[in-house]
């Protein structure tokens, strides 16, 4: 029978799209594996998963879907306004199902590894249940493991909520960090969400590792921390295992439009673009959107900008493809017309990955969320940090505290930022010796993750650790 490793991610299709990743990392190097992967339907409707399924069991038939029935829970029986509690309320729920199948995978192979993510901490009482070494893929930083590792120990030392603290958070390894950039979720120690989080960084060391998506030049601090078994008190710390950059791009957007900016960003100057783009959940008000195009504007910056609808009171469109904005109702009078030499305004999508690759970008106003931080080291583009939600805040700290490859966007009370910052920073970014010295430390670090996915380097050799324990050699 041959050897299985099945990956488990929690409903979404970020999470099912960095699981296939792995998935096809781990075949690229070690093809005597199957990969099977447990896709669990959200409690609620964010648009399908079929159509990338089917594409990827198209192209990598050595990656087999095993679909899980629905969660059954109502997002009105959650009290928290954070979804997130009702993944780590709903999944558990799922045990049983997952069980089910783990044990029809093992009639036809063997299961050497059980790779979870974090909503799915649940599922470590059923890979303990069968015997099955259990993994988490980490898809932050290191840094971000570091900080949710300690969570416990910071728990235990107050008994206040992290918005009712006011001085700076010390965590080993990383940079300290103000309450208020604690994701949200986590804000309140009386929401569910809180408790969830809580309950995966508490359990997170009962893993036989933890697999992340970095490389050990980025993080040299964070991960020394983790190594000494600085983060985890009174246990040990399972191994860690940087594997990565691992770039997801599961494609998407208008075919034609797509071939239309990446032939604009062909006809630049090189690294004379500074190009916008927030994640698919990165939404701003109307009013936001003017201030943004007021500071490119005023800037005289070369752009490419991703424009996306400002969020609706109705979220009944969630459960269809986004509304394609109207850029004349949502844009300054005349802003498109006065800009159209030296920027061009995409609605709703770009190609990420395609675009930080081009010559002629030589910077990026991004989320911070790590998979586009990852694309932007990997393509040498420095970045300006405007973190929107999730982890956001705290991988803006480490990478303008930390890697020094960003600058930070800094906005007023209650989030909000003015056109004067956004054309300040978009300068800066573009023209100063600031500016300049990023890009040198972007470039360099490009070459770094380079090094660590080459033959002998440190993403490979930890892969290959994995693989021999897995191989069962």
């Amino acid at each position: 029978m041959k050897d299985n490793v099945v990956l488990y991610p929690s409903p979404g299709i970020g999470h099912l799209v960095s699981m296939v990743e792995l998935g096809k990392l781990i075949l690229k190097d070690y093809p005597s594996f199957s990969i099977s992967i447990l896709n669990t339907p959200r409690p609620y409707n964010t648009g399908s998963t079929t159509p990338y399924i089917n594409h990827v069991s198209s192209t990598t038939p050595s990656i087999n879907f095993h679909n899980l029935p629905a969660v059954p829970i109502s997002p009105d029986s959650i009290s928290s306004p954070h979804h997130e509690a009702l993944l780590f309320e709903g999944l558990p729920l799922n045990n049983h199902n997952v069980h089910q199948v783990l044990l029809t995978i093992s009639q036809t192979s063997n299961i050497r590894a059980l790779i979870i993510d974090f909503f799915c901490t649940a599922a470590l009482d059923v890979g303990a249940s069968l015997d099955l070494p259990t993994y988490y893929f980490f898809t932050s930083g290191a840094a971000c493991l570091a900080f949710f590792l300690y969570i416990p120990t910071i728990h235990s030392n107050t008994t206040k909520s992290f918005k009712d603290l006011d001085s700076n958070l010390h965590f080993p390894g990383i940079p300290p960090v103000h309450p208020l950039d604690v994701p949200k979720p986590m804000l309140d120690r009386a929401d569910k969400a809180y408790e969830g989080f809580l309950d995966f960084c508490v359990r997170m060391p009962e893993s036989k590792g933890i697999i992340v998506n970095t490389f050990e030049a980025l993080e040299p601090t964070a991960l020394k921390a983790l190594s000494d078994g600085l983060c985890v008190l009174n246990r040990p710390t399972p191994p860690i295992y940087c594997i990565g950059p691992l770039i997801t791009d599961r494609g998407g957007g208008d075919a034609s439009a797509t071939v239309d900016c990446l032939t604009w960003l062909d006809s630049q100057p090189k690294r004379s673009v500074v190009f916008l783009c927030f994640g698919s959940l990165g939404l701003f008000s109307a009013a936001q959107l003017k201030e943004i195009a007021i500071g490119l504007e005023k800037s005289g910056e070369r752009f490419l900008w991703v424009v996306r609808n400002p969020p609706m009171e109705d979220k009944s469109w969630r459960n269809l493809a986004p509304p394609e904005p109207d850029l004349d109702a949502l844009l300054p009078e005349g802003f498109l017309d006065r800009t159209k030499d030296r920027g061009l305004v995409v609605k709703l999508w770009a190609p990420q990955v395609e675009v930080l690759s081009r010559e002629s970008v030589g910077g990026f106003v991004t989320h911070s969320g790590w998979n586009s931080v990852v694309e932007a080291i990997c393509a040498g583009v420095p970045m300006v940090s405007w973190p929107l939600y999730a982890e956001q805040r705290l991988n803006r700290i480490f990478l303008v505290e930390e890697m020094k490859l960003s600058l930070s966007m800094d906005e007023s009370e209650g989030g909000f930022v003015n056109a004067d910052m956004v054309e300040k920073r978009v300068k800066e970014l573009m023209g100063s010796e600031e500016g300049k010295a990023l890009r040198e430390r972007t470039l360099a670090m490009r070459d770094a993750a380079k090094a660590a996915m080459a033959e002998g380097g440190s993403s490979k050799v930890a892969l290959a650790k994995l693989a021999e324990l897995w191989s069962g050699s």
